[in-house]
């Protein structure tokens, strides 16, 4: 051992450690392994924990051997004496102690080593001497340890996930614990050890809801191996898998497990066929898997089979080109195990698959001849089986008359435009041929298919299974033709971002510019009504709504404030809401009576819902498309719409308010966004203040000069290197524009810098998934030069922490606006 390490580790020479960081690398590294052997003497002994002698030097020795090991790259010369000082550490208590939750001796030993294996985590040889203890640390009640442990252990996974695959079954305990960010490792140990995990797939799937974002896919993707490799083992899930189909981000990962699933025990799959037909109808795009279900569960037995091909038969008239081949395969191969169900021309369906056309011709001459050769056996059946072919009928008709009148229409659009005509005739053409084509192809298959079943049925045989209500064969067809057709598809995007569009005041002019212009011809406007609301969707909605409008609006506005003004623009995530709130009252301490509160929200559609609907509940009569302040809306909607969506009047017209969830999210977005410490809802004013103007009496408190707002220790976190970070409490005191700190946890102490409050960016609560993994209390400072992470005592003094700064950064920037506006 080098002379220098003798003497501070022999003598605990705390003096002349700091000497140990002037010699050179190179010449202390083949001593390090003893050093290391030294310091897990010195940590060992009994009057370790008391000693802050040892303790200090033993620190500054880890700190000079860690960089030496760096720099010199000798990680897997020491790494035995390394892991060998971190695995002494487990036999001490690692559990944070007191009101400060100071880490102890030993958790600073393990912090220190942990960081420096991170660094290397690369390398397998001490990746094999380390993933073992690694694993240990997870269940020794150190959060910020467990924490970097994940983190090691999610690397360790990518470079060499067989040295994990025997710790499968501490790792998945440590998840359920709550130790999410090991959820990542779990994919990569499955195949080496699928039987651990398979134990508790059903916790894992219970806790979809628990996890953030990132955090699902990676359970998802294990549920997707799982489903790939051993599907069975999911059958018993498929109720919770099912639930969970309501959230768009899952639907189609699941779906795709669902299908695995289906065809290993199709039975599981059952009871939840309803289920799935209303995700088929919300999401199109996801109905080949739907309809690949269908036909692994009418594999079962006839009954299914018949259920199932009906179902199937009603989506070839709804679905895409794309999605037909699919279907095709799917009656084909229930034809082939019941040739009876079609009469026997299964194949002939599969063989003409490439033909549409040739399909509905084949199946029309087959019910032709079906129909003169077995007149006797149908008129039997009319008593029993008629019925359900009587129904049908009547929804033929009723889409033939609905695509008579879609035809008409598009007619009279035609004539009233002469001139493009001859330019159009043959697209036109083309589009009616299509259309009867998808008409008449699943017209066939579905009377083809009930006829099929009364025969049956007199011959004994069991048809009970055909269901064809809701899921009856041109329900879907005449709603997604409909929804289609109703609307000329746009040819472009909207432009964006034309500059923000003033939503309160303007709209709120518009509303009553069109009450008293409907005021005053009321008369008029009776005997013109029944024309209009044939023209004007939205106002025969808002109409038939108004009370329900009025009352939502009621609870609603003490939740969800309206926005001043709203600008849609392009962002790499999709088109955003850019929406300003200002203070109504710009009393003479206003946070905003030069300034807006601004947010960025990726729900545009969803707020400028709930702007009509509050223009409307602001209305003594029914607003309709021709208001100004409808137009406005509009305009702004047609900014975030793809070529072939909805229109503003039948997208407002499909739900007469939000629902509950919806509101929630907005809620949860403005709190994240810390709105509700700068506003708050006024039953008086019965509108949303600034706190300044809710709390008059508060106001002279804050804004006098000198007098701290709040004051009180908070711990920041100081980094050292990329994975070790510690906290140091320091006290501060907001006051005036300014944050002050001192540099220890006095108040007498040397102030540090300041933090400038007309500096500072933003401040926002550390994110949820950082949240939980051990920060309730910590909230973040951005200024335009630094980010500071600060954690308060507990949560309630986080809020009170968070609502003073934001007030007082709010107060800094309006002062700013007023200076600038009395010089200008």
């Amino acid at each position: 051992m080098h002379q220098l390490f003798s003497q501070v580790l022999g003598q605990r020479d705390l003096s002349r450690a700091g000497d140990l960081f002037s010699l050179e690398d190179s010449e202390i590294e083949d001593c390090l392994s003893q050093a290391l052997d030294h310091i897990k003497t010195i940590s060992c002994s009994l009057d370790y924990l008391t000693n802050d002698n040892d303790q200090a030097v033993v620190e500054i020795c880890i700190t000079r051997i860690t960089t030496a090991i760096r720099e010199t790259g000798s990680i897997e010369r020491h790494g035995a004496a390394l892991v060998g000082l971190w695995e002494s550490c487990l036999e001490h208590n690692l559990t944070p102690q007191g009101e400060s939750n100071e880490d102890t001796p030993h958790a600073k030993i393990a912090s220190d080593i942990t960081s420096c294996i991170l660094q290397n985590y690369s390398r397998p040889p001490v990746m094999a001497l380390a993933v073992p203890v690694a694993v240990r640390f997870l269940q020794r009640g150190n959060r910020e340890l467990s924490r970097n442990m994940s983190s090691y252990l999610s690397l360790a996974a990518i470079a060499k996930a067989e040295l994990l695959a025997e710790h499968t079954e501490a790792i998945t305990l440590s998840v359920l614990g709550g130790n999410h960010m090991l959820l990542r490792v779990l994919p990569s140990v499955y195949p080496k050890q699928p039987d651990a995990i398979h134990h508790h797939l059903g916790n894992l799937t219970a806790m979809m809801s628990q996890l953030e974002s990132p955090e699902q896919q990676h359970l998802i993707r294990l549920l997707q191996m799982v489903a790939e490799q051993h599907p069975l083992m999911l059958s018993p899930q498929v109720p919770s898998l099912v639930g969970y189909l309501s959230d768009p981000s899952l639907t189609e990962a699941l779906l795709g497990a669902l299908v695995d699933v289906s065809q290993a025990s199709p039975s599981s799959l059952v009871n939840f066929l309803p289920a799935l037909r209303i995700v088929g109808q919300q999401c199109p795009a996801l109905l080949g898997h739907v309809a690949k279900i269908h036909g692994a569960v009418g594999i079962i037995n006839e009954t299914h089979a018949c259920s199932s091909l009906v179902y199937l038969v009603s989506l070839l008239g709804s679905m895409d080109h794309s999605f037909h081949h699919t279907l095709l395969l799917e009656i084909r191969a229930l034809t082939d195990r019941y040739p009876s169900i079609l009469g026997g021309c299964g194949k002939d369906i599969y063989r003409m698959s490439n033909s549409f056309t040739a399909i509905a011709r084949l199946l029309g001459r087959r019910l032709e001849e079906s129909t003169a050769t077995s007149a006797g056996q149908e008129a039997r059946s009319r008593a029993g089986g008629g019925g359900s072919e009587q129904r049908l009928q009547v929804m033929i008709q009723a889409f033939e008359e609905k695509m008579g009148e879609e035809r008409g229409e598009e007619e009279e659009a035609e004539e009233e435009s002469p001139a493009p005509q001859r330019r159009y005739s043959l697209g036109q053409a083309a589009r009616d041929e299509r259309r009867e084509m998808r008409f008449n192809r699943s017209k066939s298959l579905a009377l083809h298919a009930v006829r099929s079943r009364s025969i049956n049925s007199d011959n004994g045989e069991d048809g009970e299974g055909v269901e064809l209500n809701p899921d009856s064969v041109l329900s879907h067809t005449s709603a997604n033709q409909h929804t289609v057709h109703q609307e000329a598809p746009q040819t472009e995007r909207k432009p964006t971002g034309g500059g923000s569009l003033p939503v309160t005041p303007a709209l709120d002019r518009g509303v009553k510019a069109s009450n008293e212009e409907k005021d005053e011809g009321r008369e008029k406007e009776a005997g013109k009504e029944a024309g209009r609301g044939e023209a004007d969707k939205l106002y025969v909605h808002l109409r038939d709504n108004m009370e329900k409008i009025q009352e939502f609006c009621r609870d609603m506005m003490q939740l969800i404030p309206i926005p001043e003004h709203c600008a849609i623009e392009d962002s790499s995530r999709g088109c955003v809401a850019k929406l300003s709130f200002s203070c109504p009252l710009k009393g003479h301490y206003c946070l905003y009576a030069k300034s807006c509160f601004n947010l960025t929200s990726r729900q545009p559609h969803l707020w400028i819902h709930i702007m009509l609907l509050h223009l409307q509940s602001k209305s003594s009569v029914p607003l309709c498309s021709r208001d100004d302040c409808v137009q406005r809306l509009g305009s702004l909607w047609e900014q975030t719409q793809l070529k072939g969506a909805h229109s503003f009047s039948m997208a407002m017209t499909q739900h007469t308010t939000p629902h509950r969830k919806d509101l929630d999210s907005l809620q949860i977005h403005l709190e994240e966004v810390r709105f509700f410490d700068l506003f708050g809802y006024s039953e008086e004013e019965e509108g949303w203040l600034c706190f300044m103007c809710n709390n008059p009496e508060k106001a002279t408190v804050v804004n006098q000069e000198g007098q701290p707002l709040i004051e009180g220790k908070l711990k920041e976190k100081q980094v050292r290197w990329k994975f070790i970070k510690r906290w140091k409490t320091r006290y501060f005191t907001l006051a005036g524009n300014q944050l002050l700190f001192r540099k220890g946890k006095s108040k007498d102490e040397l102030d540090d810098i300041p933090i400038e409050l007309s500096k500072v960016q933003s401040v926002k609560v550390v994110a949820k998934k950082r949240r939980e993994r051990g920060l309730p209390r910590a909230f973040e400072i951005f200024t335009d030069s630094k980010t500071y992470v600060l954690k308060a005592q507990d949560e309630k003094h986080a809020e009170e922490w968070l609502q003073c700064i934001n007030v007082a950064v709010a107060q800094a920037r309006e002062r700013e606006n007023r200076e600038a506006t009395t010089y200008l």
